[in-house]
C-alpha cells in the first residue's frame, strides 16, 4: 500500500505543478504584456483558468495531508527548516486569491482595482517562486540540522544560488504553461497573435532559467548534471521534454491547439522525472549526509493501509466530479 500512498503523493504534486502553476501563470504573463494589451490578455487569462479556478490546490491540499499522515518525519523537517518560504507562498496564495475575487467581483469600481490587480501580479510571481525555493532546499543538501545558529538553520537552508535559479525556472515554467494553456481559449486572431508571441517568449524564459539552473548547480557543487545525465532514464526524459517542445511549436503553427495542452503537461511529468528520480526515493537530502526516504521515514503499516485506501476510494468520487467541473466550463462557454 506504500506504493499506492507514493503513488498519490506524485500525481499530486504533477497536476499540481501542471494546473496550479498555469494558474500561477496567468498573472505572470499579464505582467509581462505590455500595458496596451493587457485588457486582451486579462481576458484570455480569465477563460483559461476558469475551469481549474476552483479545484487547482486540492492538489497541494492532498500532498501536504499525505505527508503529514503517511511520512510525519519528512513533513516536520519540511515544516521546520522550510518554515519562512512555506508561511510566505500560503500568503501568497491567499494574497493571489482574494485580489484575484475582489478584482472581478468587487461592487464599487475605484483605485482599489488598480492596487487588487497589482497584488494578483505580483503574488503570482512570488508564490511560484517561493515553491521553487523549497523545491531547491530538498535536493541541494542545504537544510542541516545540526546547525548551530538561526540563518544557517531557518535561511540559508533555503536561500542561495542554486534555489534562486531554480525558483526563477519554476516562474518561467509557470508563464509558460498559462500562455500555452490559453492558446485554445482564443479566438480574436489579434489576440492568438498576441498568445502565441507570449508562447515563443516564454518558451525562451525557460530555456534560459533552465541553463541557469545547471549553471547554478554546478557552482554550489550540487551533481544535477551527473543526476540527470548518468542513467538512460534521466537522458530520456530531457530527450522527450526536447521532441516535445518541437511537436508543440509545429502543432502552434499548423492552429492545432488541444495537443499542444497534453504536450505541455507531458513536458513537466518528464522535467520532474527528470530531476527527481536519480534519489528516489530519498526526498530530502540533508546537510549532515543523511537522506529522508519516502520508503523508511513512514507511519506506522495500519496507518499507510488507511491512508492508501482513503486516497483510492476519495478518487473514485472527486475525480468525475473533477473533470465534470472541467467539462462544464467548456460546454458554458462553448455556448456563450
Amino acid at each position: 500500500m506504500i506504493y499506492v500512498v507514493i503513488g498519490f503523493l506524485w500525481l499530486s504534486v504533477c497536476l499540481y505543478v501542471i494546473l496550479g502553476g498555469a494558474d500561477f501563470g496567468a498573472g505572470i504573463v499579464e505582467l509581462i504584456t505590455k500595458k496596451k494589451n493587457r485588457k486582451y490578455t486579462e481576458k484570455i487569462m480569465y477563460e483559461s483558468i476558469a475551469p481549474v479556478w476552483e479545484a487547482n490546490h486540492m492538489w497541494l491540499i492532498i500532498a501536504i495531508v499525505i505527508l503529514f499522515v503517511g511520512f510525519p518525519e519528512i513533513y516536520t523537517t519540511m515544516a521546520t527548516y522550510l518554515h519562512i518560504p512555506l508561511v510566505l507562498m500560503l500568503v501568497g496564495i491567499i494574497a493571489r486569491g482574494t485580489a484575484f475575487t475582489f478584482r472581478h467581483y468587487d461592487a464599487v469600481e475605484d483605485r482599489w482595482q488598480l492596487i487588487y490587480t497589482q497584488i494578483f501580479y505580483y503574488a503570482s510571481l512570488l508564490t511560484p517562486f517561493f515553491l521553487g525555493l523549497i523545491a531547491a532546499a530538498t535536493i541541494s543538501q542545504t537544510i542541516n540540522p545540526d546547525a548551530n545558529n538561526f540563518l544557517d538553520l531557518y535561511v540559508f537552508s533555503w536561500l542561495n544560488w542554486f534555489g534562486v535559479a531554480v525558483g526563477l525556472f519554476t516562474v518561467s515554467l509557470c508563464a509558460y504553461l498559462a500562455s500555452i494553456f490559453s492558446l485554445r481559449e482564443t479566438i480574436d486572431r489579434l489576440e492568438l497573435g498576441l498568445m502565441i508571441k507570449k508562447s515563443h517568449q516564454t518558451m525562451i524564459f525557460v530555456v534560459v532559467t533552465g541553463l541557469l539552473v545547471f549553471s547554478a548547480a554546478y557552482f554550489s557543487d550540487i551533481p544535477l548534471a551527473r543526476w540527470i545525465f548518468s542513467k538512460p532514464l534521466g537522458v530520456m526524459s530531457i530527450s522527450f521534454a526536447t521532441v516535445a517542445l518541437g511537436l508543440i511549436l509545429r502543432a502552434m503553427h499548423n492552429r492545432k491547439f488541444l495537443p499542444v495542452r497534453a504536450l505541455a503537461g507531458f513536458q513537466i511529468i518528464m522535467i520532474l522525472v527528470a530531476a527527481t528520480y536519480q534519489h528516489n526515493p530519498d526526498i530530502i537530502l540533508l546537510g549532515n549526509g543523511q537522506h529522508l526516504s519516502l520508503l523508511k521515514h513512514i507511519a506506522p503499516e495500519k496507518t499507510i493501509s488507511a491512508l492508501g485506501w482513503a486516497l483510492v476510494l476519495g478518487s473514485i468520487f472527486i475525480l468525475p466530479f473533477l473533470f465534470y467541473l472541467m467539462f462544464s466550463f467548456t460546454k458554458a462557454k462553448g455556448k456563450s
